[in-house]
């Protein structure tokens, strides 16, 4: 029988080679291909065979922001007054200068505001919409002098009648007035009155030196040096009865101490050591000239009084207009903000509320002179242990540089109120107010060129600087609420 060929090979040993075995087939992959970075290949989908030619910028950084805006989140805590959008980001810009002094990461010590740009940007709709909308928080406003009637709408609309003061009007201020401070006075320890006649005489003398300093003699101001000082005080005293009587601080008016330096008594001369009436005549005889013109110049009846104001001060805002004093002068609308001020300063305490005071053309105020500088200082150095937001209005930053001559006391006073505000507003300016904003305001070009160009786009854009942060808000009105209160072009549209 034949044998096969794998019978014939394995009888001597070989074996011939097998077929090998089918492998398993491998799972099924859920995707078949990975997608390219080209995107699939068809009509009209952009595929491109290779990657296009990266383009190369080069610019600086405030010019990067141009074409990729680096948005972040705002810096600033969500709490006070909403303002506006932060151009920045598209977020909704808070202030809150109470929240910024008691929060140590933002570089704000003091909760004064000062607000400039040139009339028309939008101001007072600023300031009447952060009013309006601190309001819910508890605040009051107190507008210490509206020269141009801007907040007597505002006032109404919240059921409250502006005071007028002026020649003729039956308003009277007295800015001698001690305010709550005098209050159950007769019931204080020794220790109590002590301290608060310090801080009552502190503010008469702040304002009388003031008020006497800022009249002109020939070419300068009216001296009050250290002798002319001494002497108010003595009639101050006199006058209360404050070393005499601790029963009562009497109230006094700027008559009475006119009054006490043309008749004093010798009681007086003896405490001034004057060895005489005649010369004590003759040497306060400038001083007593210049308190004659606050009771017989353009302040008769207006000052020289009782106060008959009865301000309800459970209302959120009052106002006190001086549109009848600006036919009268600059001179006569700043004297009238200092005795203002003053007599805001002894309200402070009345309502226990924390209080926002408006100043509104302060130039007017600063130009007078030494005393009006230094009384305008004093208030915005004790805003924050007071309690109080103060708000000074201006149309450019060398307003302030109108206090005196260049390189005097005055003006170098008034430059120093700049950096007694922290928080700065700035709406649009000229260009040719740039030099002040880089100079007076510490800000750089970038911060400049925002101030001339941008916010000259459209009213309503500010520049918000938060200690050294920088902001471009955007003010938001609402169309009904607040649009017809902040609108100061009411006459235009007659």
């Amino acid at each position: 029988m034949a044998r096969s060929i794998n019978r014939l090979l394995a009888d001597f040993g070989h074996d011939l080679p097998t077929r090998p075995s089918p492998e398993q087939p491998k799972p099924a992959r859920e995707f078949t291909s990975a997608p390219s970075w080209r995107g699939k290949p068809a009509v009209g989908a952009g595929w491109v065979a290779s990657r296009p030619a990266v383009k190369r910028y080069q610019m600086t950084s405030d010019q990067a922001g141009v074409f990729w805006p680096f948005l972040t989140a705002s810096p600033l805590p969500p709490t006070g007054a909403a303002m506006g959008t932060d151009m920045s980001n598209g977020a909704t810009f808070y202030v809150d200068p109470h929240g910024w002094v008691l929060n140590d990461s933002i570089p704000v010590t003091n909760p004064n505001i000062f607000v400039f740009g040139k009339p028309g940007r939008g101001k007072s709709a600023w300031v009447k919409a952060f009013l309006n909308r601190m309001f819910a928080f508890g605040y009051q406003a107190l507008i210490l002098g509206d020269p141009k009637d801007e907040y007597e709408l505002m006032c109404r609309h919240f059921g409250v009648e502006p005071f007028a003061i002026g020649p003729g009007m039956p308003t009277r201020l007295n800015p001698l007035d001690p305010g709550p401070l005098a209050t159950n006075w007769g019931h204080l320890d020794r220790d109590e009155q002590e301290r608060r006649s310090a801080v009552i005489f502190g503010r008469w003398l702040v304002l009388l030196r003031s008020l006497i300093g800022s009249q002109s003699v020939g070419e300068g101001k009216v001296a009050v040096g250290p002798t002319e000082e001494q002497v108010l005080k003595a009639v101050l005293h006199e006058l209360t009865h404050a070393n005499t009587d601790s029963r009562e601080l009497r109230p006094i008016v700027i008559p009475q101490v006119w009054h006490q330096l043309h008749s004093p008594s010798d009681h007086l001369i003896a405490e001034l050591r004057y060895p005489d009436r005649h010369t004590f005549l003759d040497d306060t005889r400038l001083l007593r000239d210049a308190v004659a013109q606050l009771i017989s110049g353009v302040f008769a009846g207006i000052f020289d009084a009782p106060t008959t104001v009865a301000i309800d001060w459970t209302a959120p805002i009052q106002s006190l207009s001086l549109s009848r004093l600006m036919p009268l002068g600059d001179d006569a609308v700043g004297m009238a903000l200092m005795c203002l001020n003053s007599w805001g300063t002894a309200m402070r305490q009345v309502s226990g509320r924390r209080r926002i005071n408006v100043r509104d053309e302060v130039w007017r105020q600063l130009r007078l002179g030494t005393g009006a500088v230094s009384s305008f200082d004093a208030d915005l150095r004790l805003s924050r242990s007071h309690g109080d937001i103060e708000i000074a209005n201006a149309h450019k930053p060398s307003d302030y540089l109108g206090a005196g001559h260049a390189g005097s006391q005055a003006q170098q006073i008034a430059k120093d109120l700049l950096h007694l505000g922290d928080i700065k507003v700035l709406f649009g300016q000229d260009a040719e107010v740039a030099d002040d904003l880089e100079q007076l305001l510490d800000l750089g070009p970038i911060a400049r060129d925002i101030v001339t160009a941008w916010a000259m786009g459209g009213k309503g854009r500010a520049l918000i600087a938060v200690g050294p942060r920088l902001h471009k808000v955007a003010l938001t009105l609402h169309p009904d609420l607040e649009q017809p209160l902040t609108d100061t072009n009411q006459k235009l549209h007659t």
